[in-house]
């Protein structure tokens, strides 16, 4: 049985919600069928494979960084997936070519290390070169591919005239929530830098980025853009990586309030929740979530100010300050939006702080948990 509406998961708890899910999954599916290209999801922002059933009624396949992410694509979305590392390891790489179909590499000498490995294994993987178009709209360096002296990509000056053989593809990432016009003008710079290439080549892979499910993309300007490219090259099978478009605002962190603490004027709501543990993103980016019920931001005139802040010994672990237009009292529960993608890959057992359940809330209202956990979890990360 699954739980009812009234067996709401216990605090703290990620809940994915079903409806929203399926929303932007049908809205990612038109975009494929009607610009021809090819949208597959991204692991490092979204890896809960107990839903990926779900996934696998609008969507093929997958894009892997590293050798569990490609053999979770492998053995519970149900195909190959694209992979893409920075780096191959010798003694990984057999698998790494089991469980994918498509293998990019950062740069010209591992792929001259590795393509024999490829053909003897058997001829059937495609390879392909991360490119690196030396232009990005993201604003954080932290989240910038192409900043200047980044690791990730080959310039066009370290290209030869001609491609080696057995590369079939280019595969350029340099966006972060970006919109349309932002892979317009990118795709500006990859053809004045990689434009002699683009005819000889099978694929090009746009990467992630691309935030198709915002209330505000101008998706059919993505669908024109992509088939007029496609019309221009029509050699090209095009294929975007987008992470935080399938899992945009599908669902929160459910967390209650502990304590509330006073400081220089300053109320201070404890949860039992953890930004660096269970929301680093937030840290790192940085961003303030939205919280359900509040406003972002110190208006006193409005209602009552609080700051939230985790349950770890963290200075730092907390984010600016949100007015609610209630009280909050000890017990009240605080639910941060937008949870999924990216916050539940990241997320770490530091302090030994008790991890969040993750649950799924169906369209019927009720709740299954995917996953609960506990102290034998937190000991098996250390030994």
């Amino acid at each position: 049985m699954l739980p009812t509406e009234k067996e709401h998961p216990k605090t703290p708890c990620y809940v994915m919600e079903e409806e929203k899910l399926r929303y932007n999954l049908s809205l990612i599916k038109d975009v494929a069928q009607r610009s021809g290209a090819e949208i597959i999801l991204a692991f490092k922002a979204f890896a809960l494979w107990k839903s990926f059933p779900i996934f696998r009624e609008y969507i093929k396949s997958s894009t892997a960084s590293s050798i569990f992410e490609a053999r979770m694509g492998y053995e519970y979305m149900g195909s190959s997936t694209y992979t893409f590392a920075p780096a191959y390891k010798e003694d990984e790489f057999d698998e790494i070519l089991k469980y994918s179909d498509h293998i990019v590499f950062n740069s010209l000498s591992q792929f001259q290390k590795f393509y024999p490995l490829v053909q003897s294994y058997g001829g059937t993987h495609s390879c392909g070169i991360r490119i690196n178009p030396e232009y990005s709209t993201v604003g954080t360096d932290l989240y910038n591919p192409c900043a200047p002296g980044s690791r990730l990509g080959v310039l066009s000056s370290q290209l030869p005239q001609e491609l080696p053989e057995g590369i079939d593809g280019f595969h350029f990432h340099s966006h972060c929530e970006s919109n349309s016009y932002d892979l317009e003008e990118t795709l500006k710079h990859v053809e004045e830098k990689f434009g002699k290439y683009l005819p000889e080549l099978k694929w090009l892979n746009m990467g992630g980025g691309h935030l198709m499910t915002h209330a505000e993309y101008d998706v059919e300007h993505l669908i024109t853009l992509l088939q007029r490219f496609k019309e221009k090259y029509p050699n090209l099978t095009l294929i975007l990586e987008p992470g935080s478009a399938f899992a945009w605002q599908t669902g929160y962190l459910k967390t209650q309030v502990l304590d509330i603490v006073e400081n220089s004027g300053i109320k201070t709501l404890i949860i039992d929740g953890s930004f660096t543990a269970h929301m680093p993103d937030c840290l790192e980016m940085p961003y303030q979530p939205r919280v359900r019920g509040a406003e972002i931001g110190a208006f006193p005139e409005k209602g009552y100010v609080y700051r939230i802040g985790g349950n770890s010994c963290l200075s730092g672990d907390f984010i600016g300050d949100w007015t609610f237009p209630q009280e909050v009292k000890i017990g009240d529960i605080v639910l941060f939006e937008d949870m999924i993608h990216y916050t539940t890959v990241k997320t770490t057992m530091f302090n030994g702080i008790p991890h969040p359940s993750i649950a799924i809330k169906h369209t019927d209202g009720t709740f299954e948990i995917y996953r609960s956990y506990g102290y034998e979890d937190y000991l098996n990360r250390m030994c």
